[in-house]
């Protein structure tokens, strides 16, 4: 990405979703928008707008941030190896904008396949099943019929 490409993107977004998003940084746990938020829709990319996750596979984990059990396609996200902070972990970055969402653990619901994408409020931006259409949603209506 280049300078200005980063200058531009850095006035869209707030500090905390540019820091999460662009440097992979962390939203402090149970602070985020979406932790604590189950209404019915489409959880998106903040910086692309690519369709991630839905607010049928949210679930609460418990653990301070919203926690999905699967992405609405697994296309639309990159698993990548990190082994910042002295731990092994799988990263789990947008596949358009190459976002850091957050990470994927082994220890979600066995019953809907054992994974917890545990993604950071601040990578996502959530659109209501009323307003899919309108914003240029509608072919991920199905999701929630």
């Amino acid at each position: 990405m280049t300078n200005e490409n980063k200058a531009d993107l850095k006035s869209k977004l707030s500090d905390i979703q540019y820091e999460v998003t662009q440097n992979n940084a962390t939203e402090r746990p149970f602070t985020g928008e979406y932790d604590d938020f189950y209404e019915n829709g489409l959880y998106v990319d903040i910086v692309s707008g690519e369709p991630l996750f839905t607010s049928k596979d949210k679930y609460d984990a418990g653990c301070g941030w919203p926690a999905f059990t699967k992405p609405i396609a697994e296309k639309e996200v990159v698993e990548k190896t990190d082994s910042t902070l002295g731990m092994r972990r799988v990263e789990v970055r947008s596949k358009e904008a190459d976002s850091h969402l957050g990470h994927v653990f082994t220890d979600g619901p066995k019953e809907l396949g054992g994974l917890r994408y545990c993604i950071n409020s601040a990578a996502l931006h959530f659109i209501p099943v009323a307003e899919l259409e309108a914003q240029g949603y509608g072919a991920y209506q199905k999701y929630f019929n």
